[in-house]
């Protein structure tokens, strides 16, 4: 039961603080589960990240889905899961039921600004830590230069180009292995 609620405590803290989207969550998801918590390894959160990016849903609700899974079966899924969206729930509903009195308020506007910068430096920060551990070798670079490359140039869907790249690391891992044992 401890675990159960360390699960929700967790993730609701996760998805009351971080603003800006799966993204945005990153660097925190790496601090609570793989430094403070040491729940998964960095590259267990970046398979989770990567899998919840091509799946439907959420990506930091799939990511929590994963993690508490992980951790106490599915019935961790399901607590890690609603940790994660109630603050958001909580969060939207007060918003909602203020939002058209505040909405050309100032401050407010000023605030969001603010947040949005904060949640971009951190994205940045992120991309770079996640473009460090997968980097493994020239493939990689490969793939990910051709990948910014199609994406600035034409509206690719993510799904598509993450399947895509995916594949190729499925058919150059089994081409690397046969020249292995040849």
């Amino acid at each position: 039961m401890k675990i159960l609620l360390q699960l929700f405590i967790t993730f609701a803290k996760i998805g009351g603080l971080t603003f800006g989207g799966g993204l945005a969550m990153l660097p925190m998801l790496k601090h609570e589960l793989v430094t403070k918590r040491d729940w998964v390894t960095e590259d267990e959160i970046m398979d989770y990240y990567a899998i919840g990016q091509c799946t439907p849903g959420i990506i930091a609700v799939n990511t929590a889905t994963f993690v508490g899974y992980k951790k106490k079966g599915i019935i961790g899924g399901i607590v890690a899961t609603l940790g994660m969206v109630t603050p958001s729930i909580v969060i939207i509903l007060a918003i909602a039921s203020l939002l058209e009195a505040f909405m050309d308020n100032a401050i407010l506007q000023h605030a969001l600004s603010g947040i949005r910068a904060a949640a971009c430096a951190l994205i940045v920060n992120t991309v770079i830590t996640l473009a460090k551990k997968s980097f493994a070798d020239v493939l990689c670079i490969i793939i990910f230069v051709a990948v910014l490359a199609l994406s600035l140039a034409f509206s690719l869907p993510s799904v598509a180009v993450i399947a895509v790249a995916g594949l190729i690391g499925v058919v150059t891992g089994i081409i690397r292995a046969r020249r292995a044992k040849a």
